[in-house]
């Protein structure tokens, strides 16, 4: 027969008023169930036999209500099976620069300046697919700032144009070719392409005017307007279309030279 007392957890066996073991002994075990807020309390055990065998109770935590920490992993960690395990300094290495997880590269920034400069070399076409805006933003910055010093305070208007005009070249591009191309992809090659216009506002803080100041304009707004529709049918792959894409880059180009020069 087996009793249990479920309130303090005491459990006894018996059988007929005999112990259950052939030599006379008897068993308890005291769960010791600790209340709400204390402490818990260790098992106890008691063992009685024909011999007066007492064994006293019990202290030590591998016999309390809790079982010790990692008593039920399933296996034992051993320095093979941590070997598997990748540490921390193992990622670090692998992970990127933080520059390019910010959008920063250096190369690709170096090829489409090249692109800009050189707009008689043919383009690599994977680089023009990518938003860069770092380029655009320091050649905007850098032109407004030149205007800045010869007296001209055009942030706003460069602001205000360039938004128009990207958005009506990503507009037009798209309807002209069969892939499209994207908002960023637009804002990028319109930003870099500014470049000959912030030499000519470099070159304006001098003061030129007359017959020189006329040419370099015609200069810088054919040279924009080239680059640019030379960037723009490489990246979509538009052929004997760069007549008809460079007209409206033209056009845009042609108010930031009126920035510059009035």
């Amino acid at each position: 027969m087996t009793s249990q007392n479920q309130n303090s957890g005491y459990y006894d066996w018996n059988q007929g008023g005999e112990n259950i073991n052939p030599a006379g002994g008897a068993f308890r075990y005291d769960f010791g169930t600790p209340e709400f807020g204390s402490q818990p309390q260790f098992g106890q055990f008691d063992y009685d036999s024909s011999q007066n065998m007492n064994i006293p109770p019990s202290t030590t935590p591998s016999q309390s209500l809790y079982p010790p920490l990692g008593a039920y992993s399933g296996s034992i960690l051993t320095p093979e099976s941590a070997s598997a395990f990748p540490s921390p300094a193992d990622n670090y290495e692998d992970e990127p620069p933080l520059l390019e997880e910010l959008g920063i590269n250096f190369d690709h920034i170096i090829q489409k300046t090249a692109a800009v400069l050189n707009p008689f070399k043919e383009p690599n076409a994977s680089i023009l697919q990518e938003t860069d805006f770092t380029g655009p933003l320091v050649f905007c910055l850098c032109f407004g700032g030149f205007l800045l010093l010869s007296g001209k305070v055009h942030f706003g208007y460069i602001y205000g144009i360039g938004v128009l005009g990207c958005f009506s070249m990503y507009f037009l591009l798209n309807l002209m070719s069969e892939s499209g191309v994207s908002v960023g992809c637009t804002i990028s090659v319109l930003g870099y392409c500014l470049l000959p216009m912030v030499v000519l506002s470099g070159i304006s803080v001098l003061s030129l005017k007359g017959t020189l100041c006329t040419i370099l304009t015609f200069v810088a707004v054919s040279w924009c307007s080239f680059s640019a529709s030379k960037l723009f049918v490489a990246a979509l792959a538009m052929d004997h279309q760069q007549p008809l894409v460079a007209y409206p880059c033209a056009l845009l180009y042609g108010v930031f030279a009126l920035l510059t020069i009035f």
